[in-house]
């Protein structure tokens, strides 16, 4: 077996599982304000975690997000994404790509680690540590009802909608 196989067996995957009781968090929005999955009691959620803001995946699957946004609000579900990004730096990406729900700026990765989404990727030819693009759906009672780990960035919703 080649390096880069055993390397491509030991991409990350969430510890987390369906049926788990999602995290609970409180991290920053986009616009400074305190945001708690308390907050969303009795909700859908769509929690995506994206590695970087204004990158091309990252940006497609926002944007899907986003073209669709209407459409997951009339089937019960709020959408938040996360990542390590600063509020600066979201704020500049929501108002770029007019997008309409929460963006958290996990600096101290604290949501990303409860979460298990930072670790072993390979891109572009070569491997290394960071956010795994994962999306949790999260029923009304805080139960981790799915979990995308394969993310299509441009057919987001769909993959969201099938559960």
């Amino acid at each position: 077996m080649s390096i880069s196989t055993i390397l491509k067996n030991k991409l990350h995957s969430t510890r987390l599982k369906i049926g788990d009781k999602a995290p609970v968090f409180i991290g920053i929005d986009d616009e400074g304000n305190k945001i708690s999955l308390a907050d969303y009691k009795g909700k859908k959620v769509v929690l995506y975690f994206y590695p970087k803001d204004n990158t091309l995946g990252c940006t497609n699957q926002s944007c899907n997000l986003t073209d669709n946004y209407e459409l997951l609000q009339k089937r019960g579900y709020e959408v938040i994404g996360v990542s390590a990004d600063s509020v600066k730096s979201h704020q500049k990406f929501k108002a770029k790509y007019h997008l309409p729900f929460a963006l958290i700026a996990d600096e101290d990765k604290k949501i990303i680690g409860d979460y298990d989404v930072w670790g072993n990727k390979f891109f572009l030819g070569r491997y290394f540590n960071g956010i795994v693009r994962t999306t949790f759906i999260i029923d009304e009672t805080g139960i981790i009802e799915d979990i995308i780990l394969s993310v299509k960035t441009k057919e987001h919703t769909k993959q969201i909608l099938e559960n």
